[in-house]
């Protein structure tokens, strides 16, 4: 169960895709979490709630980008 996530994360669920694959980029967050698979890209959005208990961990986190301004 994962409890920290944020936009970009690699996820594996509990459960493989149809697809054989278990690895899932995060790429909405909010109420509802919108997650898509990698390997045949099909998008799944499911509440906070349904993602946080069908998780399993955190496989990769989500490169930090840095805002650069510009004067």
């Amino acid at each position: 169960m994962i409890t920290e996530f944020t936009l970009g994360d690699i996820v594996q669920m509990k459960k493989p895709h149809a697809c054989g694959e278990n690895r899932w980029r995060i790429i909405r967050t909010g109420a509802d979490i919108k997650i898509k698979c990698e390997k045949c890209g099909r998008i799944v959005m499911m509440d906070r709630q349904d993602f946080i208990r069908s998780s399993k961990k955190t496989l990769e986190k989500a490169p930090v980008q840095e805002d650069t301004v510009t004067e």
